[in-house]
């Protein structure tokens, strides 16, 4: 296979959404700080019916509202690189004439098309079979599939499948934005650049692993796909289990995307499948956040819904490294506040040289030791803290004091002067340059869907609805059952 430097790249569905908000601002901010290709033109395609003035005015018009000021230098010149082709994708004819926009493909190493596939999963089929017959889908052509990719494990088989049939596993790039994130890669870092943390990375030391992604939006122009996938599909089958894979993967030889993603799969594969009693599904009833009345989920969707918008999970990875180790899954709509966390809790100390004589805290009592844990914040704060146990400073007759201490890195404060990156400006750039290892493979997407297609038929098979939570709440009362029932509490 030819490697290759896209010195084009083309955006389906680029008057959509995520492209204003997203993949525009961060080309831009690429573009500004020369790090995209001199040669690189943009050629951005949708159903409307504009033209290269019509669509650079729309893009304009997205930087200056999503893109900090201080980020926009050059904006002009990015301006410059846009160019734009109407396209109906139910036509042959109409990808023939983005063919002639897009220009020749040649072989070789500085030349080639990068495709960022973004539009409804209904279309993947179409597309595809309107690159190939345009002659867009050769060699010097790579594919980029934003989710969703299915909503189980045969739809998203038969998606791959069309995508094969132009697209090897080696020239498709699956997305999941996570991924892109600053704190998400620098879990590698933390784990793998670091001697203090691997020797203890294991069931020996450590007691369970949290996970949560709480937001406290609702539906926010997303009903028609978030009522047909809920909070399972919708945050558990990507984000959750990535995060997880990476928490529980083995060290990877190298840091390349062959060996980095075959360790992951390797977590996902070793998920234990989720028994009745170890999960619990939530619907946010009408409440408040940060003092304001939010409606409940029939409410804002306009009819009745048996649609989870919080689930809790217990899982397990069986394996050698953490066998017994419980990963606790939570996720919902409506939450007191937004926020994406890892929590790695140690066990105890084996013995406490704390609880004998000569050693009372302060006013009397037993001195209390808590178990250390590491605690990484993904969002909306990138931070990264360790707690331990020390002793309060001072001369004190009764005994010692203990108090527990963060040891924190604030990511920002850490790095003065370094952008925190939207995390498509990293993933847009490692497709430009061919670069998969922060993308997902096939056989993981698969592996995923494989371990939430049980979890549903489970629900199924047991008649499981959703119990109700208060908007503004950390919801249902179970999924805190759920968790102390095993003499732990979620983290808040």
């Amino acid at each position: 296979m030819t490697q290759f430097a896209a010195d084009r790249l083309l955006l389906f569905g680029a008057t959509g959404d995520l492209s204003r908000r997203k993949l525009l601002p961060s080309l831009c901010a690429l573009d500004a700080d020369g790090l995209l290709p001199e040669r690189l033109t943009i050629i951005a395609t949708a159903r409307s019916d504009l033209d290269d003035a019509g669509f650079r005015d729309l893009a304009r018009k997205a930087l200056e509202q999503h893109l900090p000021a201080e980020r926009r230098g050059g904006m002009a010149d990015f301006l410059n690189r846009l160019h734009y082709q109407p396209l109906d994708a139910s036509t042959l004819e109409g990808f023939e004439e983005l063919a002639r926009k897009v220009g020749p493909i040649r072989e070789g190493p500085d030349t080639g098309v990068a495709i960022f596939l973004s539009t409804a999963p209904s279309l993947f089929g179409p597309t595809i079979a309107g690159l190939q017959h345009a002659g867009l889908a050769g060699e010097n052509v790579r594919m980029c599939l934003e989710k969703p990719l299915g909503d189980d494990l045969a739809s998203s088989r038969a998606i791959n499948d069309a995508v094969a049939e132009a697209f090897p596993e080696e020239r498709t790039f699956r997305i999941d934005h996570y991924l892109g994130k600053e704190t998400v890669q620098n879990l590698l870092a933390l784990r793998f650049a670091n001697i203090l943390f691997e020797p203890i990375w294991n069931a020996t030391y450590i007691d369970h692993v949290q996970i949560t992604v709480a937001e406290t939006v609702g539906l926010e122009g997303r009903v028609d796909f978030y009522d047909g996938a809920g909070a399972l599909r919708d945050m558990v089958q990507n984000h959750m289990l990535q995060l997880l894979s990476l928490v529980a993967m083995e060290p990877p030889t190298s840091f390349d995307a062959t060996a980095v993603r075959d360790e992951k799969v390797k977590v996902l594969r070793a998920l234990r499948p989720v028994k009745a009693g170890e999960t619990v599904t939530g619907q946010y009833r009408a409440g408040a956040i940060g003092g304001q009345a939010v409606p409940g989920y029939d409410e804002e969707l306009g009819r009745d819904s048996d649609t989870e918008t919080f689930v809790a999970i217990k899982a397990h990875v069986d394996n050698w490294r953490w066998k017994g180790v419980p990963f606790y899954l939570r996720t919902g709509k409506r939450l007191p506040e937004r926020v994406t966390e890892i929590l790695v809790q140690l066990r105890c100390v084996p013995h406490s040289i704390f609880d004998g004589a000569g050693a009372k805290a302060a006013g009397g009592g037993m001195v209390e030791t808590h178990p250390n844990h590491l605690l990484i914040g993904i969002q909306p704060e990138e931070n990264i803290t360790l707690s331990l146990m020390a002793k309060v400073p001072g001369l004190d007759e009764e005994g010692v004091s203990l108090r527990e201490i963060p040891l924190q890195i604030a990511m920002p404060d850490a790095f003065v002067g370094q952008h925190r990156r939207i995390a498509y400006e990293r993933l847009l750039l490692d497709l430009i340059n061919g670069d998969q290892t922060l993308f997902v493979r096939r056989d993981e997407v698969e592996a995923q869907w494989h371990w939430i297609d049980a979890i549903r038929a489970e629900w199924a098979a047991g008649g499981q609805a959703p119990r109700t939570y208060t908007a503004g709440s950390w919801g249902p009362s179970a999924a805190i059952g759920l968790i102390e029932r095993d003499g732990v509490s979620w983290h808040e």
